[in-house]
């Protein structure tokens, strides 16, 4: 590894955890001593794109283009040891996500018509569950799980924006500049988060409950950063985006009326009522300018849309099964205990 210079500096990030395994464990140990990730090649291929060791790996390895960790070397973000590490990772986690749909949607139009109407009996859902009989462990720990995305909402989608021309790009920046609080950094959507958790009683740190996420809540977090790191994957972001903002309006309803069911308070209640609002004009700009603007300058690109929305659907659903199988059980969904308040 190049020497750190001047410009190298330890970032006051969020805390480094341990690994789950070999890969995991390997990254790990390599941001917090120095140095190149140890690890046995056959570890890569016989890892389970799904399981918690690879998908935690790829989480740390893209965090480092987020805000890093306390005490790693901003330079590592570029180690090349580490990128090779995780460009091997990354086409395990592609190369699963094919393999499950392998009759993904080819049209914008076969992807996103199912989205636009709400099923007619969505009782199997987290978001309806949590409306209708949800208790205020659960909704702490659905916060606690969430806030891997949404203290960082908004970023992975922006790095599409270098990435558009005209009138793809004018529409994504208008809707990126609603989730960065329109100029007010009160309205930051990752500070009315944080907000929420303070109403729950949860620590707001960035990355705080990162030793509590299970594999199936790091790859949903994975998949934005995936698509959003690569210029070729562009398409499947835009997809990923849209499928986001479709899906959103009618969940976060039910998550306000479930927030104010419980009594979680004032900050955890708006921010899902003002993602109903905001989303519900999101939906419409994305399809109808970032999308179409996207795919009318570059119509190769449709199947890659569709790809992402495919992508999110299946990831969103692999983590609802998880979470309410857990909760029917009785047992927590997270990986490890949630601190009391």
């Amino acid at each position: 590894m190049t020497p750190a210079g001047p410009s190298a500096t330890a970032t006051a990030g969020p805390r480094l955890v341990e690994g789950r395994g070999e890969l995991s464990g390997a990254v790990a140990a390599a941001l917090r001593h120095g140095g190149p990730p140890v690890y046995a090649a056959a570890a890569v291929l016989k890892a389970d794109p799904w399981g918690e060791d690879l998908q935690l790996a790829l989480y740390l390895l893209y965090e480092l283009h987020y805000r890093g960790f306390d005490g790693v070397d901003d330079e590592r973000e570029w180690d090349p040891d580490l990128l090779r590490l995780r460009q091997s990772l990354e086409t395990r986690f592609l190369h699963a996500l094919r393999t499950e749909l392998p009759d993904a949607p080819r049209s914008v139009e076969e992807a996103f018509a199912p989205l636009l109407v709400e099923p007619a009996d969505p009782s199997g859902g987290v978001s309806r569950l949590l409306e209708t009989e949800g208790r205020r462990w659960q909704l702490r720990e659905y916060a606690a799980l969430r806030s891997l995305y949404h203290l960082k909402e908004a970023d992975p989608h922006a790095w599409v924006i270098p990435r558009l021309t005209g009138r793809a790009k004018a529409a994504m920046v208008a809707i990126e500049y609603d989730e960065f609080g329109a100029g007010r950094a009160e309205r930051i959507h990752a500070r009315l988060f944080a907000d929420l958790m303070a109403d729950l009683e949860l620590d707001a740190a960035y990355g705080r409950y990162l030793d509590c996420a299970p594999a199936p809540l790091l790859a949903t977090v994975n998949l934005m950063s995936l698509f959003g790191l690569h210029r070729a994957l562009r398409g499947a972001l835009v997809g990923h985006f849209a499928c986001v903002e479709v899906t959103s309006s009618p969940g976060s309803r039910r998550m306000a009326k479930a927030m104010r069911r419980v009594g979680a308070g004032p900050a955890a209640e708006h921010f899902y009522a003002e993602h109903v609002e905001a989303d519900a004009v999101h939906e419409q700009v994305v399809r109808h300018e970032v999308i179409a603007g996207l795919l009318a300058d570059e119509p190769g690109l449709e199947a890659d849309v569709a790809f992402g929305c495919a992508a999110t659907v299946l990831l969103e659903d692999r983590l609802a099964i998880h979470i309410l199988e857990a909760w029917d059980r009785g047992c927590s969904a997270l990986h490890s205990p949630l601190p009391g308040p």
